[in-house]
């Protein structure tokens, strides 16, 4: 028979699987982001044990342990940055500005902590990086205008507590 007609599975004709791509530039995390990455990797490690004795899909298990290779990269890459002393905007300040006229507060944190949704903006982020040294009173120039931003407080985040 011709190789062209045989077939070895389905697995062959499936969009391949990609690993999980990591952000560029250094893995900066607050002391609440480690513990989030730590507490990930725990979790994963306790899926695939169970995966494993329930025998489960193989496709289940290989996606989970992707997961787990992305997190356990971000544990051992996480470089825990000092407290910040809330004199500047910096990883682990909590930051309040107007930007084209409206006010705004949000948290600068590490890539893996940020959620924007719940005001909580990745150090790398575009708006993040324009603020960051900057200090109260300070304008800052985004998106090419001089003084676009105003920073009108600045505080430091305090670590979440569990429920």
């Amino acid at each position: 028979m011709s190789v062209a007609f045989r077939r070895d599975g389905d697995d062959e004709h499936l969009e391949p699987k990609f690993e999980i791509p990591i952000p560029p530039g250094p893995n900066l995390v607050t002391a609440h982001g480690k513990a989030l990455i730590d507490e990930q990797v725990a979790r994963l490690e306790a899926a695939i044990a169970a995966l494993l004795a329930e025998a489960a899909e193989q496709s289940r298990i290989d996606a989970t342990r992707r997961d787990l290779r992305y997190w356990q990269t971000r544990q051992i890459t996480a470089e825990v940055v000092p407290v910040p002393d809330g004199e500047t905007v910096e990883i682990g300040t909590e930051v309040t500005f107007t930007l084209n006229g409206k006010q705004r507060t949000l948290a600068i944190t590490g890539d893996d902590e940020a959620d924007p949704a719940a005001g909580r903006i990745a150090f790398s982020a575009p708006l993040a990086r324009a603020m960051l040294g900057a200090e109260v009173g300070e304008l800052v120039e985004f998106a090419g205008r001089e003084d676009a931003i105003e920073v009108i407080a600045i505080a430091v985040v305090p670590a979440p507590t569990k429920a």
